[in-house]
């Protein structure tokens, strides 16, 4: 879409093109014109990349009342319970309207097939092969082409949202969504909308370590923290142990079910050292075996942030191997290690943030005309850890309730004035230092919450963490693109005319989310003085009862919230 073809006005936008974004796009009202925007292609997100399947108790011997009871319990007291029943109840229904929409799950014969997962008390979880995520984005994503009232903007940044009144909102004043300002093609612009949905996935690429896809930067959380909005939880992380790690190599999930078979962890040594932390050695519950890995790292590498362990298939016999794990075979082929002659270089790797923006079950945020959906959103259904292949399902559940949206009481104030367009100009070595500087806060920034803020967490290193990054977010927001992007008002528009802008204003964009989203997680797990879930501290290893609370962070405060168990 060319740039002077992006409509000024839509009735909403919809940030994100994941199958949260994606699935909301196609349930709002077809009266409603709508802008779907992705700063890459669509499909290019952690939906795609799913390789388990979607939850639904849909099977004759189970029931939304098992599905509720199980996920409660992943979630180690801090569901709510009010949520997960709104989940685990329309997921039969939901279900039907991808099938519908043509996502082609295996079958039995004429039924869906079922597969069991861990912590799932019967067999109810949807798939298609290894591939269920990018069955059903796919899938979305045609049909979202065909849509005439959906406008899909590629290759464009959301930079903030765009809010009246100005101000602060401890002055009383309720602020309400106007739009956002958008990069696209070299320009920053400001696109009205009577609402926003922010769909932006996750933040792993905060961590040096992670399943997610180089898209998942955290954007929604910090561009609606920036804005006032309420957020959640923010200190739990899921880590899924055994992640191929191997330089250049996407963090391909290896399955617990391969350990399950057979498969040995092994260090350099060739030893099978996880039974020094658990008698179940390979086979004890994920967060533990995620904790040996990274402990027996942290005493044995030099470089703990991007060593790893072994994976050995080679206990298990050739032809279950064959007949079980087809799609691991061929994506450690394409990375050059033969299962059936060598090890699996693995490691943990940050895979699904449990917090986000806090939403009720009609997506609404504390701010008037901003919603959100899918990893983005908290909820409230995975507590502190959330059950497998819930995650593709809470995006449908969802964003089916956009269909719901009503903006009859919503006007675009008209012809807002927009202010004289701003040029940023700067000569091009100087340019160059200023790229090289954020180019080296991006790299470095993972490694140190990996080390800090991962699967195992203490008091010292996370203030340490803190005051590293308060001081590289000061040396960032002094750069002079900071300055001159920072100090746009609304609606005054600008033009950087620079060598590789796209690219670089996405890497300045995607580091201060990062920035701020690595402060929120370091100072919620600060906060939060227990283990529980997926948040671990050496200092506090056991769970505490007075914080059986949600951890809430609005503009830099923190407090505790009950959990919602009625």
């Amino acid at each position: 879409m060319p740039a002077t073809n992006i409509p000024s006005q839509f009735d909403v936008l919809v940030v994100g093109a994941g199958a949260a974004g994606l699935y909301t796009a196609l349930c709002l009202p077809q009266s409603l014109r709508v802008g779907l925007i992705t700063k890459e292609t669509v499909s290019l997100s952690a939906s795609d990349w799913a390789q388990g399947g979607i939850a639904a108790a849909i099977a004759p011997e189970d029931s939304p009342t098992l599905h509720i009871e199980d996920t409660i319990r992943a979630g180690a007291g801090l569901c709510d319970k009010a949520a997960v029943e709104f989940l685990a109840e329309h997921a039969p229904s939901c279900i039907q309207s991808l099938v519908d929409l043509g996502v082609a799950f295996d079958r039995h014969g004429n039924a869906l097939a079922l597969t069991l997962e861990a912590a799932h008390s019967r067999n109810r979880v949807l798939h298609a092969a290894d591939t269920t995520g990018r069955e059903v984005t796919t899938t979305l994503t045609a049909q979202v082409l065909r849509r005439p009232n959906i406008s899909v903007i590629q290759q464009a940044l959301a930079l903030s949202l765009w809010m009246t009144p100005q101000g602060d909102v401890s002055d009383g004043l309720r602020q309400r969504i106007q739009g956002i300002s958008l990069f696209y093609q070299g320009e920053i612009r400001w696109i009205q909308a009577r609402a926003v949905v922010l769909a932006t996935g996750g933040g792993g690429q905060v961590f040096a370590q992670t399943t997610n896809p180089a898209v998942s930067t955290g954007d929604g959380v910090a561009i609606a923290y920036r804005a006032g909005a309420i957020l959640r939880d923010l200190e739990f992380i899921q880590f899924h142990p055994t992640a191929l790690t191997k330089p250049g190599a996407d963090r391909f999930l290896i399955s617990e079910a391969v350990r399950g078979e057979g498969a040995h962890l092994v260090d350099d040594q060739g030893r099978r050292f996880a039974f020094d932390y658990h008698p179940a050695g390979e086979l004890a519950p994920r967060d533990v075996v995620s904790r040996a890995i990274f402990s027996h790292l942290q005493r044995t590498a030099a470089d703990p942030a991007t060593a790893h362990v072994w994976l050995d298939m080679r206990p298990i016999p050739p032809d279950k191997i064959r007949h079980r794990f087809p799609n691991i075979i061929k994506v450690c082929q394409h990375w050059g290690i033969d299962v059936f002659t060598e090890p699996i270089p693995v490691a943990p790797a940050a895979h699904y943030w449990m917090g986000g923006i806090v939403t009720d079950v009609m997506n609404r945020t504390n701010i008037s005309g901003l919603y959100a959906v899918g990893e983005t959103a908290s909820t409230g259904v995975h507590g502190a850890n959330r059950l497998a292949s819930n995650s593709l399902l809470e995006c449908i559940v969802f964003g089916a309730q956009m269909a719901n949206l009503d903006l009859a009481d919503v006007e675009l104030q008209s012809e807002i004035p927009m202010l004289p367009l701003r040029e940023f100009q700067t000569n091009e070595s100087e340019w160059h230092r200023q790229q090289a500087s954020i180019a080296a806060l991006r790299q470095k920034l993972p490694r140190l919450v990996w080390q800090s803020a991962g699967i195992c967490r203490s008091q010292s290193a996370l203030e340490a963490a803190i005051t590293t990054i308060e001081s590289w977010q000061q040396d960032f927001a002094n750069l002079p693109v900071s300055q001159f992007l920072l100090s746009l008002k609304a609606t005054e528009p600008a033009h950087l005319q620079l060598p590789d802008i796209e690219r670089q204003l996405r890497l300045w964009a995607e580091t201060r989310n990062l920035l701020d989203v690595a402060d929120l997680i370091l100072k919620s797990a600060v906060f939060r003085t227990e283990s529980r879930g997926g948040h671990y501290r050496l200092d506090y290893p056991e769970p505490e009862f007075d914080w059986q609370a949600h951890t809430l962070v609005q503009q830099n405060h923190w407090w505790k919230s009950p959990v919602l168990n009625s």
